[in-house]
């Protein structure tokens, strides 16, 4: 297993020009869809919407969600499925979030807060959702951060991250050498795969914070890891 590069410092972490960052997400957003990241995030989120009634809009929170990528895609999904729905986005960087307003579809909300302090309720959502985030966080802030999701989320939690492992690590070297087309992104993503966190890891820190009946799932050949719990 390789170590976890914890004092790593990726540039998306980093204070930078706003054109840079919005270019480096939208590669991420691309590498997302092409392999299949939303698509698992989904499929877990079709799940816990079951549990809730379809005679009320299904809540959903997306802590980290940047500039809504995902909450397009859950918003999408809900219209689908003829049940209306509305996306909470949680992130910190103001920039982002003001310009995804513009083009946000209706039902998708921004709030600017960190994901360790989330400013959400007890109960108040149905599902929580953090994708490609908790891996930006160390243990004491990702157990926070789970921990306020676990909080908020009448129904379940969703993680969905990299697998850290040396399969994921020359798939992403490859894929943002390939694909991505900001020089953010061929710095972040091998470095993201480094800074993951394990399966058992993600385990323990979800036992940290509280939740329930937390399943862990690795996919190698897609190098995510999906965590699904209450």
């Amino acid at each position: 297993m390789m170590r976890r590069a914890e004092d790593a410092v990726e540039m998306l972490d980093r204070v930078v020009p706003a054109p840079d960052r919005a270019a480096s997400l939208a590669d991420v957003e691309r590498l997302n869809a092409w392999f299949g990241g939303y698509a698992l995030t989904l499929r877990a989120l079709a799940r816990l919407a079951r549990r809730v009634p379809t005679t009320r809009a299904l809540v959903v929170a997306d802590v980290g969600g940047a500039a809504g990528a995902l909450a397009r895609r859950v918003a999408a999904w809900a219209r689908r499925q003829g049940r209306p729905a509305r996306v909470v986005v949680i992130d910190r960087d103001l920039a982002t979030l003001t310009s995804a307003r513009a083009g946000a579809p209706a039902g998708v909300v921004f709030v600017c807060a960190d994901a360790t302090a989330l400013p959400l309720r007890a109960a108040s959502v149905d599902v929580a959702v953090t994708a490609l985030t908790l891996h930006h966080l160390d243990p004491e802030a990702a157990v926070a951060c789970l921990a306020g999701m676990r909080s908020a989320a009448r129904a379940g939690v969703i993680v969905n991250d990299l697998l850290r492992a040396r399969l994921s690590l020359a798939l992403v070297w490859l894929a943002t050498r390939l694909v991505a087309r900001h020089r953010f992104s061929r710095h972040d993503g091998p470095l993201s795969v480094r800074r993951a966190y394990s399966p058992a890891e993600l385990a323990a820190l979800g036992a940290r914070a509280g939740l329930r009946a937390l399943r862990v799932r690795a996919y190698p050949l897609l190098g995510r890891v999906l965590a699904v719990g209450e």
